[in-house]
């Protein structure tokens, strides 16, 4: 083997040569970073053509992590040459950081996965059927809470505390805290209840007779509800009030009713047995009202100023405006009915009867 030139043997001999390793330690660290972003980004390109919800969801979650992960190694590594030539405490220093940092990138990419999972099943892109939303969000709350907890106790135990001590701790502590803090717990188990029982999702029209609640459902939170009203403003409203309280979720309803009563004059009476045919025919014939549900056309009462019949049917629809537009068509219809019999729709009116009669002064 041919002698080095006399430069590099003097440096070699010099006890610098920790700063050479550092540097080539830092170099590949960089270049392994550069190779492992590319593979990942052809995978996703891959991923991407498939409809698999899994490698998606990896892929993604692993893309930061695994590059914070490749620096966190090589860089503790530089730190640790470096280390190794000055005390033994920096050396102990370097060896609890890589092993708290690890820690915390493993639940970074955890988090990130139970992230990226919980998108994918309720998007129509990745399952053919998509999940309840609640649900899939309840069940990701979860799981990046229990990731976390998980995570800070090995960190913990990383740092030389003893996980059985802060477990007793949070024993005795989580009494104090519970009787301080039940409001929060009431909610947090009202939040839970309403995953469990799922009496209303995400984007549900709700409302509760009890109380002066009504909107669509934005976000379900382990402490308050958010609902937007109809007339845009934002009602946060505490998990655990659902527990007491009625709530209706029109938003399930299988049809929607169409319950009227229409009046016409005393003189008409004698036209009221065939304004009811037609008018239950026209119903019957009509393309929108659910013939399955019950349909009721019936003279119904002796009102005051009118004769009264009541028309009692259900919408192939639970639509809002579709509804409107359809109780629009059909009330029409009746009015055009009505008034091909020859008939009038009543309205208040008042007769007087004078029994002789008011006698008028002729004029000369």
């Amino acid at each position: 083997m041919p002698d080095l030139p006399e430069n590099i043997q003097a440096y070699l001999n010099s006890g610098n040569v920790w700063i050479l390793k550092t540097f080539v330690v830092v170099f590949c660290t960089l270049i392994v970073s550069y190779i492992v972003k590319r593979v990942i980004d052809k995978l996703f390109e891959k991923a991407h053509e498939t409809h698999n919800l899994w490698d998606d969801a990896l892929l993604g979650a692993a893309y930061q992590p695994a590059r914070f992960f490749i620096w966190l190694v090589g860089l503790s590594l530089a730190a640790q040459i470096a280390a190794e030539n000055s005390s033994n405490e920096l050396l102990l220093l370097v060896e609890t950081i890589r092993k708290v940092g690890a820690v915390i990138i493993i639940a970074w990419f955890l988090v990130r996965t139970a992230k990226g999972i919980e998108h994918n099943l309720v998007d129509p892109e990745f399952t053919e059927e998509p999940m309840d939303e609640t649900t899939v969000r309840a069940l990701g709350k979860l799981l990046r809470v229990s990731v976390i907890i998980t995570a800070s106790l090995v960190a913990l135990q990383s740092l030389g505390y003893s996980i059985s001590g802060v477990l007793a701790f949070g024993g005795v502590g989580g009494l104090a805290v519970g009787f301080a803090a039940k409001d929060l717990l009431a909610n947090f188990f009202g939040g839970l209840m309403i995953y469990m029982d799922r009496p209303f999702s995400v984007g549900d029209w709700v409302r509760s007779p009890d109380q002066e609640i009504e909107g669509t459902v934005e976000d379900i939170g382990w402490r308050l509800t958010r609902i937007r009203t109809f007339d845009k403003r934002p009602l946060y409203i505490p998990n655990s009030a659902f527990t007491h309280i009625a709530v209706e979720n029109p938003s399930r309803m299988t049809n929607r009713r169409i319950k009227e009563t229409i009046g016409i004059r005393y003189d008409d009476g004698s036209k009221m047995p065939a304004i009811i045919e037609q008018v239950t025919e026209f119903l019957q014939k009509h393309p929108d009202i659910d013939q399955d549900q019950t349909l009721i056309v019936n003279f119904n009462a002796f009102s005051s100023s009118s004769l009264d019949f009541f028309i009692y049917t259900f919408t192939k629809t639970t639509n809002w405006i579709l509804f409107h537009k359809i109780k629009q068509d059909v009330l029409l219809g009746i009015l055009s009915i009505i008034e091909d019999n020859d008939a009038e729709c009543a309205f208040p009116t008042t007769t007087v009867h004078v029994p002789n009669g008011i006698p008028l002064e002729q004029q000369s």
